[in-house]
């Protein structure tokens, strides 16, 4: 089976008049198949639901999300998690609603080994969405438009007949990396842009924080794919970027810019391993920063402003060596100082990837305690592992076993546990 990427499928497609509906409408939806890798059929139950949604400039424009519920499980209360995958790339080969779908050609995208955190979620009996935050357009690093999708794509699943939810369910935002910071954009717009939703927390793992900061320490060096897929996805959401890059950028790089919205998220670090922008630059870096235009971007995409509402667990390394833990430092504080209640975790093992799925067991008991309405503690605490306690080893066990089970097919069902009803307080 071949699937036809967005946006040359028409499930993606406007129709006449959609600009009337309201955000989070449904346009179409569709039964899906999930697969391991593209290729290990997963037992679950998914459809993918297109919907409307609108852009960092309030311009209507329709999103898809992947809204998924564990193996033959009836329609009930259940909380829903709105998982953003990290995507980090503009190429729609890399959005989830493509990358889970089994005939997928998955080769270096992350969604797919976000699955089995995904799955984990599932056996809990939560229902799950999996928005396409960086939109049809693959634009990766806007301002809040992330938010604006996963909530609304919140909306769409609460609407969806099948996931048998409704407007009082709890809600929870969930994600890592670059989906830790489409989490906090949407933590941060949630009161404001979808006050009806009942969001009881947040949970941002690893938020970038500063974008800026990261483009000039991650330049040059083994992670510089990741700055270059920012500016191909800024490109589409700025106008104003593209004459600040043809001023100051030669051609080769611009073409190199122009090939990454093509790539995959790890060919792109392939790509771009150790490129410099600043040999490329006809001036210096410190000058082609402080352009007046490029300054206004990287303000505007700087999270942090807003206070979320809801409860929030920011998780970070602090050996990371793709996102500074200063960064989040920063971050975090912008959050207390308006207000926040924020309960900020530095880990000091664990580096980048390896952590996502250190922090699965913490963080699926956190949540379970915010959908239990049990109070969420604040303030900041470093501590050697989140993986070491007795309760963290069973949920990693719990974790491989899961995997082991996604690579046979095995039904990914619900698991009753008196210990989930409880949850972790912290």
């Amino acid at each position: 089976m071949t699937l036809t990427l967005a946006p040359d499928d028409t499930f993606y497609a406007t129709e006449p008049g959609f600009e009337t509906l309201a955000p989070g409408t449904i346009l179409r939806s569709r039964p899906v198949e999930i697969a391991l890798a593209g290729r290990i059929t997963q037992r679950v139950t998914a459809f993918q639901l297109a919907y409307r949604t609108c852009d960092l400039d309030g311009t209507p424009e329709v999103a898809v999300t992947t809204v998924l519920l564990p193996w033959g499980a009836a329609s009930s209360r259940r909380p829903l998690v709105s998982f953003q995958c990290a995507i980090d790339a503009v190429a729609p080969q890399c959005f989830p609603s493509y990358a889970l779908r089994r005939g997928a050609r998955t080769a270096g995208s992350i969604a797919p080994l976000e699955l089995p955190i995904i799955a984990m979620a599932l056996r809990r009996g939560w229902a799950v969405s999996v928005p396409d935050h960086g939109g049809v357009d693959g634009r990766f690093g806007a301002a809040r438009e992330p938010g604006y999708r996963a909530l609304d794509g919140v909306r769409a699943a609460l609407s969806f007949a099948p996931l048998g939810l409704s407007r009082s369910t709890p809600v929870g935002l969930w994600g890592y990396s670059g989906g830790g910071l489409a989490t906090a954009w949407a933590a941060e717009l949630a009161a404001t842009y979808a006050p009806e939703l009942n969001v009881v927390g947040s949970v941002a793992g690893s938020p970038v924080g500063d974008p800026a900061a990261a483009f000039v320490r991650l330049n040059g060096g083994w992670f510089a794919g990741f700055p270059a897929a920012f500016v191909a996805g800024l490109r589409r959401a700025y106008p104003d970027l593209d004459p600040v890059l043809n001023n100051h950028v030669d051609q080769r790089y611009q073409a190199w810019l122009t090939a990454a919205e093509r790539g995959s998220t790890f060919g792109l670090l392939l790509r771009f391993l150790r490129r410099d922008v600043a040999k490329h630059l006809r001036t210096d870096l410190v000058d082609f920063l402080a352009e007046p235009a490029l300054r206004r971007i990287l303000a505007d995409i700087e999270p942090g402003e807003r206070a979320p509402a809801a409860p929030m667990l920011v998780v970070q390394g602090v050996r990371d060596e793709v996102i500074a833990v200063a960064d989040i430092d920063a971050h975090v504080g912008r959050y207390e100082r308006a207000g926040a209640a924020v309960r900020y975790v530095r880990v000091r093992r664990g580096s980048h990837l390896p952590l996502e799925f250190l922090i699965v067991p913490f963080v699926l008991d956190w949540l379970t305690a915010r959908f239990a309405g049990i109070p969420a503690s604040t303030g900041t605490s470093t501590v050697r592992s989140v993986a070491r306690s007795p309760r963290a080893v069973r949920g990693h066990v719990a974790l491989i076993i899961l995997l082991a089970r996604m690579v046979m097919g095995a039904p990914i069902t619900t698991i009753t546990n008196k210990s989930h009803r409880s949850g972790y307080s912290g």
